[in-house]
């Protein structure tokens, strides 16, 4: 007589979760004859809802010649380099975004929120609407798992190779 015993392990799988909270904006414009910072901030409507928005008035349109540097830093005794520092033609990446994977998945945590998601040129001013802190953080666990830690997430906005505006956003992932 053969007994047959299983074993059956059973794991339970849990996600470990992590939440992205926003901590300080700086946004400077370099040129206020070119561009103006209309307002600039964080907004904590609720413990669960924080978002961020910014408008800048362009004062010399159109703009059909864009370029903008992305850094990703993260805080060790100062905001060292941590995974991305690009610079790219904006107008070239918004006609085919599929060519620029870094600046796609940069760009994707506030182009839902904007009403940057065309093609140059730009003959508005730029808007990003409610940028929520819920979709840094599905981008920072989700799509691309960071380690904890104090980022910042540093940008510089040219315009016919001009620096023109700097925009700084700075956060941590707990």
């Amino acid at each position: 007589f053969a007994e047959r015993v299983e074993t059956i392990l059973i794991f339970e799988y849990s996600k470990i979760s992590a939440d992205f909270e926003f901590t300080n904006v700086k946004c400077l414009s370099l040129h206020e004859s070119f561009c103006s910072i209309e307002y600039c901030f964080l907004k904590s409507v609720s413990r669960n809802y924080k978002y961020g928005s910014l408008k800048v008035n362009l004062h010399k349109v159109p703009i059909d010649k864009m370029t903008i540097n992305l850094a990703i830093t993260k805080r060790l005794n100062g905001y060292k380099p941590f995974l991305y520092n690009i610079t790219f033609d904006a107008c070239k990446y918004l006609k085919n975004p599929q060519k620029y994977p870094v600046a796609r998945f940069i760009l994707g945590l506030f182009i839902p929120f904007s009403n940057m998601n065309h093609t140059c040129p730009y003959d508005h001013d730029l808007i990003v609407d409610k940028a929520p802190a819920s979709h840094m953080d599905h981008h920072m666990t989700d799509t691309l798992p960071f380690p904890r830690g104090d980022y910042g997430f540093f940008s510089i906005w040219y315009a016919l190779g001009i620096p023109r505006a700097t925009v700084n956003v700075f956060g941590t992932l707990t």
